[in-house]
This record gives structure tokens, sequence and C-alpha cells, in this order.
């Protein structure tokens, strides 16, 4: 990966606002793979006091999205199929990773799985981006 363009994910992921919504901090970038943190917090629980399926998939899109776009060209995302394995436990410090596993001209896949700091395993998905051949706009 072009070390320019890392340095622009390392700068744009903290200044994104949904990711200071949710707290998401991007650890590491390269082609096709990025891993992403959060904090599990108290606000992100469901009516049952669980964690939100929407935050956990805040994590995992952003992980998604900067593995998808670490080409330099510009992705959007067309489907994403999550399975939920595992609640994660209050205060738990999650990541999720994701790895390309196909690249073509017009589409690109992942495959994204989430653990916690134990390395328990949270969530996992597979997800499909269509590539739009066009410059990333801060580029």
């Amino acid at each position: 990966m072009d070390e320019k363009l890392r340095q622009a994910f390392h700068s744009r992921v903290p200044q994104e606002p949904f990711a200071a919504k949710f707290g998401l901090k991007l650890l590491e970038i390269g082609d096709g793979y990025s891993k992403v943190e959060m904090q599990f917090r108290p606000d992100m629980e469901n009516l049952f006091g669980s964690a939100h399926g929407g935050a956990l998939f805040a994590l995992i899109d952003e992980a998604f999205e900067t593995a998808s776009n670490s080409h330099g060209t510009l992705a959007v995302a067309l489907n994403m199929n999550i399975t939920y394995v595992a609640p994660p436990q209050p205060g738990s410090t999650l990541r999720a990773e994701a790895r390309e596993v196909s690249l073509t001209r017009k589409t690109a896949s992942y495959d994204i799985k989430v653990h916690d700091e134990k390395s328990n395993l949270i969530a996992t998905c597979m997800a499909l981006v269509y590539r739009k051949g066009q410059p990333l706009p801060f580029e």
C-alpha cells in the first residue's frame, strides 16, 4: 500500500463523524486489509442489556469501508451478511479485521471477523463492494 494513502486513512478516520460517535479507531490498514477497534460501552446496549447489533455493525462496516477503499479506488457496499455469534462483555475491547477474499476490476469481497480482547469470536461477516473506478475524494 502506498504510504501516502496509508497516512491519509490514519488521519481521515479520526475526523469521520460516525467513527467519532462510536469511538472507532483504525489500528492497521494495508492492501485489502484493515483492523479497527472499538470499546463496547453501556450506551451501545439494546433493550435487553446486550450489545446492540447496530453497534457491532458499525465496527464491522468501518473495517469493511477502510479495507475496500485501501486500493485508492472508491468502493461502495453492495451487500453485507452478518452473523452475530456471541455477545461481548460490557467494557470489552472489540476488534474487527477485514481481509480481502477476491478483487476484480468492478467488485471485491471481504471476510470480516470481530473478536474481543480474549480472542472470543463475537461476529462474522461476508461483504461485497462495487468498485467505481474513481479515485478517493481525498486523494
